[in-house]
């Protein structure tokens, strides 16, 4: 609900988000290609939208840095295939608004509370990699000059800047730099962005500095692109579904982080379903009216809550402000210097990257820091998409393979001699001596799944010569597909040797799956299944027979 009790904090909480968020919007829209333009009307309507839709009340949205980054690579794609922007640009819209689409759908179907597993080293090396590239991506217009499309260009291009570059804009983009860093110690309550955005686009316009500016931006309202979207060619719709999965996740990601940064400030519990439709919403907007997508931003959501914001009214009230700024300061904002802008994005990319993460590279576990660093290569490099993917997938991978070392850790196997005795557990060392010459004791400790089978197998065909095989499953709360198949295939190749099998201490789901491939009852009987270890020792004691002749269930 819309606040009441604290107007006049959600006033000057809305008001100051949007003085921080304007220049921000602008420089988000130059950097994307599709003109400053693109980012204003992106904060104004996702802004508005997921402000009033969203399930975080203090959250600010807009265009953010790693959003424009993709959105960035997204234009560019489509230039390249259709020529121009004017060509792309209903492919364009329509992987924006499908975007926002697969937001609403992330929210609706409630994966927004999976969000929270994302690994930290890929979000960590993703976040550090798109700073990089936005500082990368703005080396060229610091020094006045136009950039190549893409990093590897740059990097090629660099030795070209000491013939091209222009002093003048050195000049102002350093001087913006070292505001946004200086200016706070003078003072908070007026935001170092805007200062800096101000003071040296009037300093350019003053002396007449000779450096490439904004230029025209439209006035008035917005063009509506559903006659656009509507007339599109749907042949080859993977163009847009891939980059729009992207930029839904990465939005996801982005807003969730930023909803949990505003829960810690103000004591609060956001919804995180909610928000993703919220931000869905908005972004269809920003879509269709031609604006960049964003999501939930940081910077602006914590400056409105220190300003005093606490309700939705405040995001509104920052969306506003916008339009009114849309509708009347264009004239002025055309003569913004891009290196003023240059200098902005810089610092931008400065407090996005990651350095506790870089920081502690030599201290977590080798395998977290291998993840960041190719996520962040991957990132810089190659592909946003890709860069995540392949990090999801190491990930996950190394996960198993630690958990896999984890079961195979605990899962001991004891025969029962004199040299195996430290390995026993307290119920196993009263067993007769006639018994001990005959069993194999396996204990499991943990999931038997996929990650373990591989060890379970090799442990099964080392296996010394005895007559019976004990499983403790004691253990074991839950067993998978793989884990299934591989007890099965064990059980059989024992029974082949001769060899019975025991389980002791089947808990609910192990059984459940047991039975429903027959392997229960079809190879180990129910006489075969004992609730704990020392009634299969009791059931062995009384048998007084040859284990190796004989089937225990014909005790």
């Amino acid at each position: 609900m819309l606040g009441s009790k604290n107007i006049s904090g959600d006033i000057f909480g809305g008001v100051t988000a949007a003085v921080v968020a304007l220049p921000l919007a602008l420089a988000f829209g130059v950097q994307s290609g599709m003109g400053a333009i693109a980012g204003l009307y992106g904060a104004i309507a996702l802004g508005f939208f997921a402000a009033l839709l969203g399930g975080t009340n203090t959250q600010i949205s807009g265009p953010t840095g790693p959003m424009t980054v993709v959105s960035s690579a997204i234009i560019a794609g489509e230039i390249a295939i259709y020529g121009s922007l004017e060509a792309a640009i209903g492919t364009i819209v329509g992987t924006f608004v499908l975007a926002g689409m697969f937001m609403i759908v992330m929210g609706v179907s409630r994966i927004g509370q999976y969000i929270r597993y994302m690994p930290y080293p890929v979000i960590s090396g993703f976040m550090s990699g798109i700073g990089m590239i936005i500082i990368i991506m703005q080396i060229f217009p610091f020094f006045g000059i136009d950039s190549p499309a893409n990093i590897i260009d740059i990097f090629t291009s660099l030795g070209d800047i000491s013939n091209a570059f222009n002093i003048q804009a050195v000049l102002l983009a350093t001087g913006t730099v070292a505001t946004i860093y200086l200016f706070p110690k003078i003072t908070k309550k007026v935001p170092a962005t805007l200062v800096a955005l101000i003071l040296f686009t009037l300093l350019s316009t003053m002396l007449a500095m000779r450096v490439p500016i904004i230029g025209d931006i439209p006035n008035g309202l917005p063009d509506i692109h559903i006659d656009t979207l509507l007339s599109m060619d749907w042949h080859h719709p993977m163009v847009m579904i891939i980059p729009a999965l992207t930029l839904a996740s990465l939005g996801a990601i982005d807003s969730l982080l930023t909803s949990v940064v505003a829960d810690n400030m103000t004591k609060t519990q956001h919804n995180s379903n909610k928000e993703l439709i919220g931000q869905g919403i908005g972004n269809m907007f920003a879509g269709i009216i031609g604006g960049l997508p964003g999501a939930g931003a940081t910077m602006r959501t914590v400056v409105n809550i220190n300003a005093g914001g606490s309700s939705r009214l405040a995001g509104i009230i920052h969306a506003l402000v916008l339009l009114i700024v849309l509708l009347g300061a264009g004239a002025y904002a055309k003569l913004i210097p891009l290196p003023v802008l240059a200098g902005i994005l810089i610092t931008v990319g400065i407090g996005i990257i990651d350095y506790k993460g870089i920081k502690h590279l030599t201290r977590v576990p080798r395998a977290d820091a291998v993840v960041m660093i190719i996520v962040l290569l991957l990132t810089v490099f190659v592909d946003l998409l890709q860069a995540v993917a392949i990090g999801l997938v190491l990930a996950s991978m190394l996960f198993m393979k630690q958990m896999g070392d984890i079961a195979q850790s605990k899962s001991i196997n004891c025969i029962l001699d004199d040299y195996h005795q430290i390995y026993l557990q307290e119920d196993e060392k009263d067993i007769s001596e006639d018994i001990k010459k005959q069993i194999y004791i396996q204990h499991f400790d943990g999931p038997i799944f996929f990650g373990f089978t591989s060890h379970f197998k090799k442990m099964m065909k080392e296996l010394p010569e005895v007559s019976v095989v004990i499983f403790r499953m004691e253990n074991v709360p839950t067993i998978d597909q793989s884990g299934m198949y591989a007890l099965e295939d064990a059980i059989l190749e024992l029974q082949q040797k001769g060899i019975a099998v025991i389980l002791t201490g089947l808990q609910k789901q192990p059984k459940a799956m047991l039975e429903n491939i027959n392997l229960i009852p079809a190879l180990v009987t129910q006489e075969n299944l004992f609730s704990n270890f020392n009634d299969a020792i009791a059931m062995l004691e009384s048998c007084q027979l040859n284990f190796k002749s004989k089937e225990i269930n014909q005790c």
